[in-house]
């Protein structure tokens, strides 16, 4: 993963059950606040409607010099130029993605525990999500791991670690002193005033960075 993908530290998920914002108005009003990372995840689209949405979100994160990763389908990532993919632990092994994809491209995947960090590192992969850290709505993936866990997996792995998981406002500096790379959000950011939301979230991790130099 290239170090511009994570330098700005922040990730904006798509998440369509939060508000009643199209992709593409979601997406333009955090990359217009500065954000550099999309990651289009959509469970409930046909192939067909998914498909024209991330050719759709190609487009936009193009005029603004973003990273788009797409959830899941690393077909549709190659037939839309993205930039990567992200998957799951029940997705496409990630050696079979990494030959749909090729060098070149980004490999993220999901993980919620240490032994499936450990793994996706050895296997790979450009990058891990790891969480969630604390509880969410977006996403039913368990319990949440915590900060402690965080900061082992950190230890362990040398690959970045992307924080996700019921992370906001209130918890976000917890999350980067146990040494987060970046963090990935979405109801953080779309409920309530997306550009507002988004500023404040840039504003703590530009700080936090800032005081790490």
């Amino acid at each position: 993963m290239t170090e511009s993908m994570y330098l700005g530290g922040l990730c904006f998920i798509t998440d369509r059950r939060s508000g009643d914002l199209t992709y593409e108005e979601m997406c333009l009003a955090v990359l217009r606040s500065g954000v550099k990372w999309i990651q289009y995840r959509d469970k409930d689209r046909t192939r067909g409607e998914f498909y024209n949405e991330a050719l759709m979100l190609r487009r936009v994160t193009r005029d603004f010099n973003a990273i788009l990763v797409i959830n899941d389908h690393s077909d549709i990532a190659i037939a839309v130029d993205a930039d990567g993919v992200h998957l799951g632990q029940d997705d496409l092994p990630l050696k079979e993605a990494r030959r749909i994809m090729g060098r070149d491209r980004i490999i993220g995947i999901s993980t919620h525990s240490l032994e499936q960090a450990i793994e996706a590192e050895r296997g790979g992969a450009d990058y891990i999500g790891f969480g969630p850290l604390f509880h969410t709505i977006t996403k039913d993936a368990g319990a949440p791991r915590g900060i402690s866990m965080l900061r082992e997996v950190k230890e362990k792995v040398h690959i970045p670690v992307i924080a996700i998981g019921g992370i906001n406002l209130t918890n976000l500096e917890s999350v980067l002193d146990a040494g987060a790379d970046a963090i990935a959000v979405a109801t953080g950011i779309l409920k309530g005033d997306i550009t507002e939301n988004t500023n404040r979230f840039m504003d703590i991790i530009r700080k936090r960075k800032w005081q790490c130099q």
